[in-house]
């Protein structure tokens, strides 16, 4: 059972969400790059405000201070990707990148619809396909579940199928991605 101030405060937080929720999330759409990631940041954002909704509704203006929090959250969120990123790149860039008679349209259809899938999809895939890892050392390398591994990289492939088109498309993701000469292959699953 709330007070009156906390049924006040209450009505008070919900008329500032309504207000300003799409334009928080479009913020953080414009500030990031992904729309699905905007809604969170946007409703994250607007839970923090309530946690503190006392000291914001006291602000001056709480909408600024509603967006520097999306900022900030947005901030955040490009910098855990970047550091997924570079973390991929370390194993990518140990490897040795010579093959017999490579297929060099393949090669680059590959690697431009790896481009194109979401940074967990692709992380997913190159480690699982391209470094033979198991789903177990992916997990660990991404920080991330096996359970997330296995549906990121089954939801991955099905995506590069479509970019590609056709049929035989994983043989031919398989092929693009085998290890080199020289490199142990098989993974554990």
């Amino acid at each position: 059972m709330g007070t009156v101030v906390d049924d006040a405060a209450s009505v008070e937080f919900h008329a500032f969400f309504e207000r300003h929720y799409a334009e928080l999330s479009r913020l953080a759409y414009l500030l990031t790059g992904e729309a699905d990631a905007a809604d969170d940041l946007a409703a994250d954002a607007l839970l923090a405000l309530w946690h503190r909704w006392d000291r914001v509704r006291a602000a001056d203006h709480p909408v600024a201070y509603a967006r520097g929090v999306v900022a900030n959250l947005a901030r955040t969120r490009i910098r855990s990707a970047v550091r997924e990123r570079r973390r991929v790149a370390l194993f990518w860039s140990h490897r040795e990148e010579r093959t017999e008679n490579p297929d060099i349209a393949g090669v680059v259809d590959v690697q431009d619809a790896l481009r194109r899938l979401p940074f967990r999809k692709r992380a997913c895939v190159v480690l699982r396909h391209a470094f033979d890892l198991s789903e177990k050392d992916t997990a660990l390398a991404l920080g991330i579940s096996v359970g997330t591994v296995k549906s990121q990289t089954s939801k991955g492939m099905a995506e590069l199928q479509k970019l590609l088109g056709g049929q035989g498309v994983p043989q031919r993701v398989h092929a693009v991605m085998a290890p080199r000469a020289g490199q142990s292959g098989g993974r554990n699953r």
